[in-house]
């Protein structure tokens, strides 16, 4: 199978796949061992063995998972996005042949998934299962195929092969230039209530008053050359170790917030909101950012996230905690206020991850609050399809399991030497536009200067 289908498509006539996962750290090279000069041992090693591009990836820091060839992809569109992959994936599994000696988060089968930000959104959400994984966790490396029934595809020899930095990257404006988007944060805040202090969001659960929304804006990026995409990821993970880098359906980025992991009914969660915007050094503008991220303005912006996660999350899982108070997370061009979460779902539970993920998206913390009001708002006032940016992207495997992040700090690949990248922010009624515009500008800088923009 190599086209892409309909959720409909699959429920009538669901595929049956024959997967096999094995460890590939303790095998003498020679025939169907993948690596032609050797196991690799760094993150910079392994993307010099990949394709240019067609692969797709989950990787933070040296653990990871990378997907070759595509053996099935599937699409779906509207406010049923969710429901409807997540139903075809359940028939997939249900079908598939599954050997795995393996025994780790991401091996058997397993697909990539990136979803669209809005219902309303007129591109397509996919589950991309490939043809071939390298997986690596905890220090074993192991190699997965999965393939029609009756198919016998030979495993991919990786050629190691130099990256090719870009060099002669042009950013212009997209549907949202500076000016524009300054206007509309002017227009939003005065349409916005305020709240008194961050104690009294709570009392706001139940109330449709729009308080806050987070706005998007974009600028498309072109080269001469065609993009080296394993050059961008692999800039991305340098820069940002502590990050989920990904790649995909050509969405490449490097996200700092988990909107969700799920580990045999364990779930994780990492909620972002409120950001200081670094001048020089993260190391030594702590205090600074402890300070502005404290003041009213920011501090209520995290307890509306903290808020959507709890409300959201307690309607699919059990025992949910979060982080009473939140911690500075420094990166290389903003620091974010942050706060952890967890949670149990039921023993009885037929939820996966991308079910989860389903429940608590949008946050507050990329759509606004309350969540309904916000989105209806987004709709109707952003003249720019944000596709999949700040929607959910990762992977899930056939027990359920999963992480899938917020597609921020990202760009969309529009062809092999065009992409269109994004960056948002929250809106609140005291928000100083040109300060607004000036966090966009920090947002956007991780993918700039991965494409060599500076």
């Amino acid at each position: 199978m190599t086209d892409t289908y309909g959720s409909a498509d699959i429920a009538a006539n669901t595929p049956h796949l024959q997967v096999s996962s094995r460890f590939v750290d303790d095998v003498d090279p020679g025939p169907g061992f993948p690596f032609e000069s050797g196991l690799p041992t760094t993150v910079e090693q392994t993307l010099t063995l990949l394709p240019t591009s067609a692969f797709s990836c989950w990787v933070r820091d040296t653990s990871g998972l990378i997907g070759f060839g595509r053996t099935l992809r599937i699409r779906a569109r509207g406010q049923d996005r969710f429901a409807e992959l997540s139903d075809a994936w359940r028939a997939i599994t249900a079908a598939a042949d599954v050997e795995d000696e393996v025994d780790l988060l991401g091996s058997g089968l397993m697909c990539f998934a990136t979803v669209a930000f809005s219902g309303e959104s007129e591109v397509d959400s996919l589950l991309h299962i490939p043809e071939f994984v390298l997986g690596r966790r905890g220090g074993r490396v192991w190699m997965t195929t999965i393939a029609e029934a009756g198919a016998n595809p030979a495993p991919p020899v990786l050629h190691p092969e130099p990256l090719r930095p870009v060099t002669s990257a042009k950013a212009t404006p997209g549907d949202l230039d500076a000016d524009s988007w300054t206007r509309l944060v002017e227009r939003v805040s005065a349409m916005l209530t305020p709240v008194g202090n961050s104690a009294e969001v709570d009392a706001f659960s139940d109330d449709p008053t729009l308080r806050k929304v987070v706005l998007a804006r974009d600028e498309l990026v072109t080269t001469d050359e065609d993009i080296d995409v394993r050059s961008v990821l692999g800039a991305l993970n340098r820069s940002y170790p502590s990050c989920w880098t990904f790649d995909v359906a050509g969405l490449i980025g490097s996200t700092p917030e988990l909107l969700i992991g799920v580990e045999n009914s364990r779930v994780v969660s990492r909620v972002l909101a409120g950001t200081y915007r670094v001048e020089q050094d993260p190391a030594t503008e702590l205090a600074a950012a402890r300070k502005l991220l404290s003041a009213h303005k920011d501090s209520t912006e995290h307890a509306f996230a903290i808020a959507s996660l709890q409300r959201s999350l307690s309607r699919v899982a059990d025992d949910v905690s979060v982080d009473e108070r939140p911690h500075l997370l420094p990166l290389a061009t903003v620091i974010h206020s942050a706060s952890d979460a967890t949670a149990h779902l039921g023993s009885e539970t037929t939820l996966n991850a991308l079910d989860v993920a389903a429940a608590v998206h949008p946050t507050a913390a990329v759509g606004g609050y309350p969540q309904s009001s916000a989105l209806t708002h987004i709709d109707s006032l952003e003249p720019l399809d944000r596709g999949r940016y700040s929607g959910p992207v990762g992977w899930m495997d056939g027990r359920g399991n999963g992480q899938f992040g917020i597609a921020l700090r990202c760009g969309q690949l529009e062809d092999r030497n065009r992409i269109r990248l994004f960056a948002g922010a929250g809106i609140m009624p005291d928000s100083d536009p040109l300060a607004e515009v000036a966090e966009t500008e920090a947002k956007f800088a991780p993918m700039r200067r991965a494409l060599g923009l500076g």
